[in-house]
């Protein structure tokens, strides 16, 4: 037999459920969990709990409710003979205690179903920080959640500080790979395009032992560290002991035109000259402004078309 065909699994495979000829004589010793629920669930454990028990009875578990102490206690029985089925039984009162609901916890007790509680909490310092991201792995009505839902194959559930993730293995890793990313500021949007194509890439058997590298979208993430340059950079000028040199008064600027010695008569003389030079300056202006709507436009030359004979 080829290398290669020993290591692909067929398309449809399943494994074997676990029944009791594979453990005839049963455990040897009784396990038990118990997990603590917040005082909100109390109403709502209180109706769903006789199908827990029926759920869990069909594997041999005893579940009990403790209102007082406000617990969940799961313990195996002399005629459960899965090894496994306390653990699922043990994930299935954690995902209770996370607010997920009934519909989706029963899920658990299958064989190709898993959960993962991702813990968020402590990622981020800030809080606000902490709510915009978890908002933002939301998304908008709850479609970016729904997206994510769709492309693994799990249910997701948003509650507090922990994500609550129910599906096959394959989806929860994807699963908690976007929600570790979202919380260290990368969009979710961006992983869940890389998930649509892999998605696509996995229809076709050709490229299934081959690398998708060569597919898969590379979004460079932009240094927003380096400040940007200003347009109008101040440059500092040489530091000098001596101190800038005085402006000119208009007592000092008399004295180098002279004017300064001229009679008072002269002086209104000359500003009276200074404004009416200005004045004719602006009205020469105005006119040539105003001759500008006399002069014609350039006419482009006619060219003759030579018709033919």
């Amino acid at each position: 037999v080829d290398e290669s065909e020993l290591l692909t699994v067929p398309d449809g495979w399943k494994e074997p459920a676990f029944t009791r000829e594979d453990n005839p004589k049963g455990l040897l010793e009784e396990s038990s969990f118990a997990t603590l629920f917040p005082k909100y669930r109390e109403a709502y454990l209180k109706e769903c709990w006789p199908l827990v028990q029926k759920a869990l009875g069909e594997h041999y578990v005893n579940a009990t409710l403790d209102l007082i102490e406000g617990s969940m206690t799961v313990t195996t029985t002399k005629k459960t003979f899965d090894p496994y089925a306390i653990i699922r039984a043990r994930d299935l009162i954690k995902l209770l205690a996370r607010s997920v609901p009934f519909e989706q916890v029963f899920r658990i007790l299958q064989d190709d179903i898993a959960c993962d509680i991702i813990k968020i909490g402590s990622l981020v310092r800030k809080r606000d920080t902490f709510i915009k991201r978890r908002g933002r792995l939301l998304g908008p009505k709850g479609s970016t959640l729904k997206a994510l839902e769709l492309l693994t194959n799990c249910y997701i559930m948003v509650q507090g500080n922990t994500v609550s993730a129910l599906g096959p293995f394959s989806g929860l890793k994807e699963g908690r790979k976007v929600v570790l990313d979202t919380m260290k500021n990368v969009h979710p949007i961006y992983n869940i395009k890389t998930l649509m194509i892999k998605r696509e890439l996995s229809k076709d058997p050709e490229l299934r032992s081959q690398s998708w590298e060569r597919f898969l979208p590379k979004f460079k993430r932009k240094n927003l560290k380096k400040r940007k340059e200003p347009k109008k950079k101040n440059t500092k000028k040489e530091y000098t002991p001596f101190p800038p040199p005085q402006p000119e008064s208009q007592v000092d600027k008399e004295l180098a035109s002279g004017e300064y010695f001229l009679k008072e008569r002269q002086k209104k003389r000359k500003r009276v000259e200074e404004i009416k030079a200005k004045q004719a300056d602006a009205i020469k202006k105005r006119q040539e402004e105003r001759n500008k709507a006399f002069i014609p436009p350039k006419e482009k030359p006619v060219v003759k078309t030579k018709k033919g004979n």
